[in-house]
């Protein structure tokens, strides 16, 4: 209950701001001036009780408390290492980074890359942080985090093993901006263990907000030179890699002294006159500052005695620093995968630089309730989450045909803190999502979700490439004018988890999500005195007695015997608290009682609930699964939302996702009072209620 309510209390700040680059969430709830402020008050240094300099802090396993790697570490200040330590040195450059004993060269390439737009980084990085004004050992720095930029505090005690420093680290030794900023990183991400292994990209994206595309280099489209250029004069990050094929390939070194398995920078791209042609080449750092290319248009390579000198001269820069030109065609030859991180897409199509429309749905995969799994699993996959995208303008250069012009889409499906979860054992999920265009027919219905029959009958018009377990999975699109479905989902269902779905249109679209209405229509059957015919109400003063008044008690006994009679249909029995709750559904006078009508009105309800839980249980088990629950809420008359209908799966479904006849009938009723409640309170018919703490209670405790 106390979780439902602080998520309703975040939305409501989300519509007010929360969450933008300039009012960024507060990580943990730590607010940095005001901590700074109180440190400097008192005369002591900041120490991160949310992130202690401590074991748990380096990791799980690899860098666990008993693990060879962590012993001997001590954790220092910067004060405590260099004599003068600098936050920030004559600028932040992609020079200034070092890889430490992490796996983290996929970070350090992003954070090179970061380092190449002042802009950019002063929203990672905030201005006026320093070792000298101001100082009392806190800093921080802001990243984005599916679809908010957060704000991260930490301290600055660093681990170091021979009083040097263990992990990322400056060229010069003693600027410290971007071992803050891995610290940061690790913080929001449970550890520095939990930095190991990942995509360029996934930094690129939590430093920007941008959405990323991957390209196979062996694959590239002819104008992927253009489309470097452009990117990188757009402020886009990019990263390269070469893949491998064994465990035993990670971070081998060619014959040509290029990393496999590795995360390099791009830097620039630069077209030359070679002995009178063209030549293009491509600028690569690699982040561990040395181990360069040795092949054509490496430092001192020949080549460059055959070009400009002026040209020569403002790019071979000879120094050892793990920066170096190749050219592009060895670099499609020799590199495997080049992705970028595009801050406004749509400049990698389009001459003109302007903003694409950009919706953003935040959702998840919940067992019992929304996770479907993908196609192989009709019976459920129809309960994935459905978002709706409505194309109506087709862009100014569309690629389609005339009769038939096309929008471009950029849409990217990210699943949500499972690099955090790792200490836990969780990976990542094998995630993807398929579009469908919506007929004529079903283009208004937005209050529940497609059926299985929906896609039974249709097939997507696109989808993304494979189900695979990457953070993100992205693809540009090119679809006519119209209105399209999405479903993204885990490959297998049953498998609970988080998303955000983001998508990017050159023109401006409309999306919303299906199935985000709540509203009910239950049955309700108009019983008067004189429709009640003699056999019920004989049968009536039998089960109540003298006072011609049925009490919960009674009611259990006599709902429990019925049940006990029927082998068509599954049953622990109506515990009391439901009996109270039918009885305080139906009591019209406060007796805490049914009378007559209401005992008929109650039966005839319970005779339309069986009705509707033996259709809706199609293999005649008994009981109904969770994914049938929608279809049962719907044909008893309700409209509920996602999270609602999650809930539900919570309380009312067992360990294997079965929901026996009493606890159906359980929900029904809950539902009924829960609409009829509000709806009495909501005096103005606005939708919305406000109560008082103890209008609140007596409402809970019904």
């Amino acid at each position: 209950m106390a979780s439902i309510a602080t998520k309703l209390v975040r939305e409501k700040a989300v519509l007010e701001g929360l969450g933008s680059n300039g009012n960024a969430v507060k990580y943990l709830k730590q607010d940095f001036e005001t901590l700074r402020k109180q440190c400097l008050q008192s005369g002591t240094l900041f120490k991160d009780e949310e992130f202690p300099a401590c074991p748990s802090a380096l990791g799980y396993r690899d860098l666990g408390p008993y693990s060879a790697k962590t012993q001997g570490i001590i954790w220092k200040r910067p004060s405590e290492l260099v004599p003068n330590p600098q936050f920030i040195e004559e600028g932040a450059t992609r020079t200034d980074i070092r890889q430490g004993a992490l796996g983290d060269c996929w970070l350090l390439a992003a954070i090179a890359s970061l380092t190449l737009d002042q802009e950019i980084l002063d929203r990672v990085v905030p201005k006026d942080q320093s070792f000298q004004k101001g100082y009392a050992g806190i800093f921080h720095f802001q990243f984005w985090q599916y679809g908010e930029w957060v704000d991260v505090v930490v301290d600055d005690r660093l681990p170091t093993k021979n009083g040097q420093l263990l992990f990322l680290h400056s060229e010069e030794g003693n600027e410290f901006w971007s071992a803050l900023l891995e610290k940061a990183y690790a913080k929001l991400n449970g550890s520095y263990e939990a930095l190991t292994g990942g995509s360029t990209v996934e930094g690129f994206e939590d430093f920007t907000g941008g959405i990323s595309e991957s390209y196979d280099l062996k694959k590239a489209p002819p104008n992927l030179y253009q489309i470097i250029q452009k990117a990188l004069r757009a402020g886009s990050l990019l990263g390269c890699s070469i893949d491998i094929t064994s465990a035993a390939e990670t971070e081998a070194i060619t014959s040509r002294k290029l990393v496999k398995g590795h995360a390099y920078s791009v830097t620039g791209a630069e077209e030359v006159n070679y002995h009178g042609r063209p030549e293009k080449l491509i600028r690569i750092r690699n982040p561990w500052g040395e181990v360069e290319w040795t092949g054509a248009w490496s430092d001192n390579a020949p080549e460059w005695n055959y070009i400009d000198p002026m040209q020569r001269k403002a790019l071979d820069k000879k120094a050892d620093d793990g920066e170096f030109w190749i050219s592009y065609s060895d670099f499609q030859r020799q590199f495997t995968k080049l992705e970028i991180c595009n801050l406004t897409p749509d400049t990698l199509t389009s001459n003109e630089i302007h903003k694409w429309g950009m919706t953003l749905f935040s959702g998840s995969w919940r067992r019992g309730a929304t996770a479907g799994g993908c196609q192989n699993y009709p019976a459920t996959y129809w309960t994935n989450p459905q978002f709706k995208i409505r194309l109506d303008e087709a862009d100014d250069d569309h690629q389609g045909s005339v009769s038939e012009p096309c929008c471009t889409l950029v849409m990217g499906l990210m699943q949500k803190n499972r690099r955090r979860q790792k200490r836990m054992g969780e990976g990542l999920l094998s995630i993807g999502y398929s579009i469908y265009q919506i007929p004529k027919e079903l283009q208004n219905q937005t209050d529940v979700h497609l059926s299985r029959d929906f896609f039974s009958r249709n097939r997507p018009v696109a989808r993304s490439e494979t189900y695979v377990n990457l953070r993100e999975v992205s693809s540009r699109l090119h679809l006519p004018q119209g209105e399209y479905l999405i479903v993204p989902s885990t490959f297998e269902p049953f498998k609970d988890g988080e998303f955000c779905l983001r998508v990017f249109s050159e023109k401006e679209a409309k999306a919303q999500e299906i199935g985000n209405s709540v509203a009910a229509n239950p049955y309700e059957p108009h019983v008067a005195n004189m429709d009640i015919d003699n056999e019920f109400k004989s049968l009536f003063q039998k089960l109540s007695g003298e006072d011609c008044e049925i009490t919960a008690n009674e009611l259990q006994t006599i709902l429990n015997r019925v049940l006990s009679k029927r082998a068509d249909i599954k049953s622990d029995g109506f515990n009391i608290s439901t009996c109270r709750e039918m009885i305080s559904l139906l009591d019209n006078n406060g007796t805490g009682t049914l009378g007559l009508v209401e005992f008929k009105t109650l039966w005839m309800k319970i005779q339309k609930y069986l009705e509707i839980y033996k259709k809706v249980d199609t293999d005649y088990s008994g009981t109904i699964d969770a994914h049938e629950m929608r279809n049962a809420l719907k044909e008893a008359g309700f409209t509920l939302d996602n999270k609602v209908q999650h809930t539900i799966a919570l309380h009312y479904a067992c360990s294997k996702l079965t929901i026996d006849f009493d606890g159906f009938v359980a929900c029904m009723i809950r539902l009924e009072t829960l609409f009829k409640m509000f709806q009495i309170l909501d005096k103005a018919k606005r939708g919305v209620v406000q109560l008082t703490l103890a209008e609140w209670l007596c409402c809970a405790l019904v």
